[in-house]
């Protein structure tokens, strides 16, 4: 006999949705989060943007996450009172020499499922956005903002209504296999002190602890972590756009793009830093960066109009110069430890993708036979 049925390891968007699949599955879940709130890490940190699965290669988990999470997403906010638009984004040439790049990235997007996408020429986008200077734009009518706190709030409340249970200021510290099967969790809390319970099944959706919670299970085969900050700046004033702006992408990155928030406050990032810790202060030097980029497709930006916001720190699992990682979701099928399954590298779109993963966690902790 176990403590309990499931237990998940982190409440940040994917393992709240997560924990609230396998409740809805009939299993008593549980979901212990180190911090002292839901989703105060990779999940509070980012642009809170409903990404429409453009950029993904074809057939990668993130793909496929990406473009099957945006619809459920949607379906999800609208049902459970949770703030959102549709807002849209454009992506921009800033010269007639991007413009075949533009073929190229709806090509890419239409392999992906995403058919939505429509050339906008550089008359339609004078009256569509008249500060925006470009030679011509995708419009992606699918891709949307959200309240990602609302979002986290909702499925936490979904997920209680369900019999399952959260509990915060609680680190998990070492993972344990148990020879007649299933899992130890042995975690500390500042009231409580140490201890441990044991479990049937475990989901390790951890963050960037993952990895290093994962390397008590050799078998299991994590991978190295990395991090990436990046940090935003914040637009002093109202922004003169109505859609988000992206510029055509660069290698290693998105470049520096426009997002809005429900109040349709611009800013723009993030950029990308590799870095060794934790520290979330965003340094007001790198803003200098950001004023030429922002001004190949807005010129009209003002000097000193940008201001520090906030950072966050992706997940990653491919370090500086190394391709970009696709998300990692290893079950039993992985690493041969039933009722176990891992998740490394959960960055973006892994908020839109939440849903998705998910119902792919579900499947792939396959119940025994009766």
């Amino acid at each position: 006999m176990h403590d309990i049925e499931t237990l998940v390891i982190g409440a940040g968007a994917v393992g709240l949705a997560t924990a609230r699949a396998l409740a809805l599955s009939g299993r008593e879940v549980m979901v212990l989060e180190r911090h002292g709130l839901i989703g105060s890490e990779t999940s509070a940190r980012n642009s809170e943007v409903i990404h429409a699965g453009i950029y993904y290669p074809a057939g990668s988990l993130k793909a496929r996450f990406c473009v099957a999470g945006k619809q459920m997403l949607y379906r999800f906010c609208a049902e459970n009172g949770v703030a959102h638009e549709r807002i849209g984004k454009l992506i921009v040439a800033g010269s007639e020499d991007q413009l075949p790049e533009l073929k190229t990235i709806r090509q890419k997007a239409a392999a992906n499922g995403v058919t939505d996408l429509v050339f906008v020429g550089r008359e339609k986008l004078s009256d569509l956005e008249p500060a925006l200077d470009c030679s011509g734009a995708l419009f992606s009518p699918s891709t949307g903002i959200l309240d990602s706190h609302g979002f986290m709030l909702a499925l936490q409340g979904s997920l209680e209504a369900a019999g399952g249970l959260v509990v915060l200021n609680t680190r998990v510290e070492r993972l344990e296999r148990l020879e007649g099967g299933g899992f130890r969790i042995h975690a500390a809390t500042e009231d409580a002190g140490d201890y441990a319970l044991t479990c049937r099944e475990l989901v390790v959706s951890a963050g960037h602890v993952s990895p290093a919670l994962m390397s008590a299970l050799p078998q299991a085969g994590a991978p190295k972590a990395y991090l990436a900050k990046g940090s935003y700046f914040r637009l002093q004033g109202k922004a003169p756009f109505s859609r988000l702006i992206y510029p055509v992408p660069e290698p290693g990155g998105l470049g520096v793009h426009l997002t809005l928030d429900l109040q349709h406050q611009a800013r723009f990032g993030p950029d990308v830093e590799w870095v060794e810790s934790f520290d979330y202060t965003v340094d007001p030097a790198r803003g200098e960066k950001f004023y030429a980029a922002i001004r190949t497709y807005w010129p009209g930006l003002p000097d000193n109009a940008l201001v520090p916001d906030y950072s966050g720190i992706r997940p990653k699992i491919s370090g500086p110069g190394e391709p970009a990682a696709d998300f990692r979701i290893d079950g039993p099928e992985h690493h041969g430890l039933p009722g176990l399954v891992a998740l490394y590298g959960i960055e973006s779109p892994g908020l839109t993708s939440a849903l998705a993963i998910a119902d792919e966690v579900l499947r792939r902790l396959k119940r025994p036979a009766a």
